[in-house]
């Protein structure tokens, strides 16, 4: 039962774009860039340190002893000098992770609120269109995994290439036919890195991408616990968990396996390296063109050259992960907000009562890919032109998929419109800062979504900082002072997560009055009684009472008793407005919202039992 689309993204080939990748998410983390050359200097000092060990070693063996014996004030002076440098090497190491810990820390979590903030910009239509856990995989796992890249492979790649290069230098200083032993080998051991670079980042993308549709598969099992309880469908939703869970294995399988085969060879070709230093080493030292202490001290200088390779498999693995991961990210940074705050080039809209005109207003849902004004998909509201006056009361009715939800998130500005224009106060909404927008137009959706906390918190979310005594003083004027004492802890009531704790009746008065506490000019309710029992029903439809006097109201009726008591009702019927005009007269008319009406009528008014 694994519902929703994942979009299709092709993974990341090359070195090329691993690097692209890399230098992008550098230039968005300006943390981590900024103190860079600090850092490099930390490094240089810990790579440094760490040469000054073998080098120590050559001049006691060749300088310090001798035919007549060993000069023990010149080896303590080595002695010292070496640890001196492994105190400093020690001392710039810690600084530098420390450094590198606390600055990619920061660029990640400005990165992560980036992305949760872009999601958060782009239109309901987009979010649905995903599955909620790769869009939360993308603001946690992967980021997770970048940051570890930064702390621990970065780092690695820094030292341990710097001590590589630097031990080279010493190398070839040292012995020239050694030096070049090593040389003659290095091209095998670099293009095997370079071949196993290439699969290893096409293998962590698709990595990266089974983590987020797994997420998102036991995300949607564990939110639907409930209803799979209920169908008896644990078998099938087991099954489908399995298989997402399975193709994740699979690929971090593939992928493991191909870095243990690249840590294998990387191992054969560093013993080859050793053994050739050794013997080629042992033959010089014996003809007298080089010293037993050189000798020597080149085989630990070979061990810093090539224990880096050794472990770049690993410091590999966790590289393609994280540049996987981090393109991940970039992907969902990279989709313009179909719905954009027009910021500081926006306007207010203008005080007062609050009037909404839509002039030939269309929608079409956009194909993957497309932009919502150049949808080509299904056509959900057409040619629509309506004039709602401020402080009117409009129902919307309609059968399922006449458009009437369409019609109330372009008004909210949820969605844009593919054509036309939708205007509030005479204002294009497009044009209209998100600050005043909010502020102004709240929807009240019929699933009364709340937050875990308390129902104080909850209905302080309507209106930031509001006091206590604001909250408290709205129940009392929406009339739900007798239902708030039934909690017993009143405002300070537990909600659970998502509400789980309230009856779906008591989530929506929640709602109402976190709307209430906004305070809104213009109120789009989809039906708040349409799922509730009778006596629930009583109270919030004395709450909205209150809620929408001196407003301007549109509610999407499901229960035709709204759209009796509305004064005017717009009738949607395959994507347009077929009929407007007060109950009255068009329920006296022949059309489609007397035929929804009478069978409403049917359905509401249920015939008397024997008892009664």
């Amino acid at each position: 039962m694994i519902i929703g689309t994942e979009r299709k993204e092709a993974p990341e080939r090359g070195g090329a774009g691993a690097w692209a990748t890399m230098k992008r998410g550098l230039s968005l983390s300006p943390e981590i860039r900024g103190g860079m050359l600090f850092t490099l200097a930390l490094a240089v000092v810990a790579t440094a340190g760490r040469i000054i060990i073998p080098v120590g070693i050559q001049q006691i063996l060749d300088g310090g002893l001798g035919e007549t014996g060993a000069d023990m004030a010149f080896v303590g002076r080595m002695v010292v000098v070496s640890l001196v440098a492994v105190v400093f090497t020690a001392i710039a190491t810690g600084l530098m992770h420390l450094r590198l810990a606390v600055a990619s820390e920061a660029a990640l979590s400005n990165l992560r609120v980036r992305a949760f903030r872009h999601i958060h910009d782009l239109s309901m239509l987009h979010q649905a269109s995903e599955q909620r856990g790769v869009l939360v995989a993308r603001v946690t796992s992967d980021i997770d995994q970048v940051s570890r890249f930064m702390q621990w492979a970065g780092l690695m790649i820094l030292v341990n290439g710097g001590q590589a290069i630097l031990a080279m230098v010493v190398m070839a200083a040292y012995s020239w036919q050694l030096f070049l032993t090593v040389m003659a080998l290095l091209p095998v051991i670099l293009f095997s890195i370079r071949w196993f670079q290439k699969r290893l980042a096409t293998a962590f993308l698709v990595v990266r991408e089974k983590v987020g549709r797994m997420l998102g598969a036991l995300a949607e099992a564990v939110a639907g616990a409930s209803v799979i309880r209920a169908y008896g469908i644990e078998d099938r939703v087991r099954t489908d968990l399995g298989q997402v869970i399975e193709e994740h294995r699979a690929a971090a399988v593939r992928a493991g396996g191909m870095t243990s085969g690249f840590s294998g060879v990387s191992e054969i070709l560093t013993s080859a390296v050793t053994a050739a230093v050794l013997v080629v080493g042992t033959v010089l030292a014996v003809g007298g063109d080089t010293s037993v202490g050189t000798v020597v001290a080149f085989m630990f200088l070979v061990q810093l050259t090539i224990l880096p390779l050794s472990l770049f498999g690993e410091a590999i693995n966790e590289a393609q992960s994280a540049v996987a991961g981090w393109k991940r990210v970039m992907d969902v940074l990279d989709i313009p907000p179909d719905v954009a705050d027009p910021g500081n080039d926006g306007i207010d809209i203008p005080s007062g009562s609050l009037g909404i005109r839509f002039e030939g207003v269309t929608f079409r849902y956009p194909r993957p890919g497309e932009a919502a004004r150049d949808a080509t998909g299904t056509t959900a509201l057409e040619g629509v032109s309506v004039e709602l006056a401020p402080r009117s009361r409009v129902a919307v009715v309609g059968e399922t998929g006449s458009g009437k939800t369409t019609f109330a998130k372009l008004a909210t500005r949820l969605m844009d419109a593919s054509e036309g224009e939708v205007l509030l106060g005479g204002v294009d909404v497009t044009r209209v800062r998100f600050s005043s927008l909010r502020h102004r137009v709240v929807m009240v959706p019929q699933d009364g979504m709340l937050f875990r906390g308390t129902i104080l918190e909850n209905v302080q979310m309507g209106k930031p900082g509001v006091s206590r005594d604001a909250v408290e003083q709205a129940f009392v004027d929406l009339d739900l002072t007798g239902w708030l004492s039934e909690l017993g802890q009143g405002v300070d009531t537990q909600v659970g997560e998502r509400g789980a704790s309230l009856s779906v009746g008591e989530r929506q008065l929640v709602t109402l009055v976190r709307a209430a506490i906004a305070d809104p000019d213009l109120l789009v309710l989809d039906e708040a009684t349409s799922a509730v029992d009778p006596a629930t029903e009583v109270r919030i439809s004395r709450a909205l009472d209150s809620l929408t006097e001196s407003r301007t109201v549109i509610t999407i009726a499901h229960r035709l008793s709204t759209a009796e008591a509305a004064d005017r009702v717009l009738v949607f019927d395959h994507a347009r407005v077929v009929q407007d005009g007060p109950h009255q007269r068009l329920v006296g008319e022949p059309g489609p919202y007397r035929h929804l009406h009478e069978a409403w009528q049917r359905g509401a008014i249920k015939p008397p039992t024997r008892s009664a």
